[in-house]
């Protein structure tokens, strides 16, 4: 599932086709963690990425990324909107997303091909 989803080719084709929006943040110069974005409709982002190193979770960077996310979505649509992400059921960063205003709102069983399947809960978050 790794090299299927995290492949170059799989990522380039997500930035080039797709329209998502990667962004990376670092600490002394060493990439730390990065999200990724793509716009679903007029008024609705997916968050489809959150990424950071383990060792480095827990010290601000998640809340970060998720803060240049939002301002960069204000950037370009500046009325309201709504922000999505898809997290695995058994994450323990549910309770973070919880906690910065994401409510769950559905779950999903998404067939991803070759046998795997993503067991998401949709969280969702209304950004004025």
């Amino acid at each position: 599932m790794f090299e299927m989803m995290y492949s170059v080719e799989h990522i380039e084709q997500q930035m080039t086709e797709l329209g998502h929006e990667y962004f990376i943040a670092y600490t002394d110069n060493n990439p730390a963690g990065y999200i990724s974005i793509e716009k679903k409709s007029d008024d609705i982002f997916i968050f489809q990425k959150i990424y950071v190193l383990p060792e480095l979770q827990g010290k601000g960077l998640g809340r970060y990324l998720i803060e240049q996310g939002i301002a960069y979505i204000k950037d370009i649509h500046p009325s309201s909107f709504t922000m999505e992400l898809y997290v695995n059921r058994q994450n323990p960063a549910i309770g973070f997303y919880e906690h910065l205003g994401m409510k769950k709102i559905a779950t999903r069983n998404h067939d991803i091909g070759n046998g795997f399947y993503m067991n998401d809960y949709i969280m969702s978050m209304r950004v004025e």
